[in-house]
């Protein structure tokens, strides 16, 4: 009776709207009722996907430090208030993270950032050695859950990138979401639409029921869209038995499972940890999980629902949100705007902006770049972002500061010939043994004990200390004090680019 229960309460949750255009805090049906059935057996794990290179949010987002490293207002980074939402659902005690290899480690260090606000969650984490989309992503973290915390596990597939206002909302939708997974259906939730919008993928349903996947239309399609009725927005967010998806898998797109199983039975496992190798990980198929399976399964089903969601994917979404002043501005750090509109302008420390006469436009300082756009024409900025991987600077992929496993380098001046860094290294940890090529370097602690390894020397520098590395010359840097190492770096030679170095030796596996 109480599956019955259950399902006639979707039932009614469903038919409440005239249109898919209901929402489920609307209903006034409490978490509570949605959640019928006693402690499940099927345990639900947040799987958060951290990809995409976020080439709309540049110049806050670069290939190395992609948006979801961004801060909110608040204290905490899109990952983390992810995190935090994935923790805040009923009975939930394992939340595992699929992220690139590259920058895992600050994905580890931001999670572990909020653990008094989520103590009790075990973390687990999929080090992706390089970017195969989200089928086989999906596919790895659904092999390694079923091994690692149940057979019987439910995922709760959600981006690092979202933002989701009402979270008592959200959480009735999941609840609603995992009875249907329950049995064997592959649920994803849309969004009730309030506006036009070309930046997302759209859903045709009818009830529950998936009638089609739509890719992002152009305006007049979309408005269409929203006069029938009939679509919401796709989220990209989905809940499903892990054994029911590699069913699926195995039989939409067997290449991407076998693939995905041979990289994860050969990775490299530790406590909470795998590490597939990237001659693996490379020979899957790149494919997204709506083209893979969702747009072929005969199974998905759909949760219309109204839960804040916004998909902060270009400076117009970003620019949405937070209070506007009188003239509709909004203003991130020190800028003074004069006879604007509209207008939404970001700026990070050390600068003042001026900003006088627009209307509508975003602009966006960082300390090594500037972006001006109008908001409707905010998609294209990514055309910016391939404009410079293309002619290979460097604006693409790092930011002036940039983080490693061991702490950050900032660059603070560079010149045709030479570049000086401001280097910080946390206490205990350590550079890699390394040797460059085209560079010769000079070290001057300013802060803090360094342990140098210099050729066939071994140093002890402290405050004032210095040494000098030939290009060629085998080094390492080690912080071995309590508090944190500073140092500065200045580098001279005929090639001065981040690539030329070669690593014998390194305690975060970059050999």
């Amino acid at each position: 009776m109480k599956h019955v229960k259950a399902w006639l309460l979707l039932a009614l949750v469903i038919s409440r709207g005239s249109t898919l255009g209901y929402s489920l805090d609307e209903g006034n049906l409490s978490s509570a009722e949605i959640d019928i059935t006693s402690a499940s057996t099927n345990p639900l794990v947040p799987t958060i996907l951290c990809g995409g290179s976020g080439s709309r949010l540049w110049p806050a987002s670069r290939e190395q430090s992609p948006k979801f490293f961004m801060s909110l207002p608040g204290n905490e980074n899109f990952l983390q208030t992810a995190f935090l939402r994935g923790a805040g659902l009923n009975n939930v005690s394992d939340i595992l993270t699929v992220s690139g290899a590259d920058y895992m480690f600050r994905v580890e260090s931001d999670c572990e950032k909020i653990h008094d606000k989520a103590h009790t969650i075990k973390k687990h984490y999929i080090h992706e050695p390089c970017a195969r989309n989200t089928a086989a992503a999906i596919a790895t973290a659904c092999l390694y859950a079923k091994q690692n915390i149940s057979p019987d596990a439910l995922l709760l597939v959600l981006a690092a990138d979202h933002i989701i206002e009402n979270q008592e909302a959200f959480s009735n939708a999941v609840h609603a979401a995992t009875e249907l997974a329950k049995n064997d259906k592959i649920v994803t939730f849309g969004i009730t639409p309030s506006r036009p919008e070309t930046g997302y993928g759209y859903i045709e349903a009818d009830g529950i029921n998936v009638l089609n996947f739509v890719e992002k239309p152009d305006y007049e399609t979309a408005e269409s869209y929203i006069k029938s009725g009939k679509f919401i927005w796709n989220s990209g967010m989905f809940c499903f038995k892990v054994t029911k998806m590699l069913d699926e898998m195995g039989r939409y797109c067997p290449d991407i499972l076998r693939n995905s199983t041979i990289a994860f039975e050969n990775a490299r496992k530790s406590p909470f940890h795998v590490y597939p190798e990237r001659a693996d990980f490379d020979a899957i198929r790149s494919d997204s999980i709506d083209y893979a399976v969702m747009q072929k399964t005969k199974d998905a089903n759909v949760i219309p629902c109204d839960i804040g969601w916004n998909d902060i994917g270009c400076w117009k979404s970003l620019g949405s949100l937070g209070k506007a002043d009188e003239s509709g501005n909004k203003i991130v750090g020190d800028a003074i705007l004069e006879n604007c509109t509209d207008c939404f302008v970001q700026v990070e420390k050390d600068f003042i902006v001026g900003v006088v006469g627009l209307t509508n436009i975003a602009v966006i300082v960082t300390p090594d770049a500037m972006l001006v756009v109008d908001k409707n024409s905010a998609q294209d900025v990514k055309k910016i972002y391939a404009k410079l991987k293309n002619n290979n600077h460097d604006a693409y992929k790092i930011h002036k500061a940039v983080h490693r496993p061991w702490g950050t380098y900032e660059i603070l001046n560079e010149r045709d010939g030479f570049k000086v860094k401001r280097i910080e290294v946390k206490s205990g940890a350590k550079l890699s043994l390394q040797s460059h090529e085209h560079r010769s370097e000079h070290w001057v602690v300013v802060q803090g004990t360094a342990k140098v390894l210099n050729g066939d020397k071994e140093l002890e520098l402290t405050v004032n200390g210095s040494t000098f590395i030939p290009a060629k010359s085998l080094h390492r840097l080690e912080n071995i004090g309590d508090e944190l190492l500073i140092l500065i770096e200045t580098q001279i030679g005929s090639y001065l680019g981040e690539d030329d170095i070669k690593r014998y030796d390194d305690a975060y596996g970059r050999v």
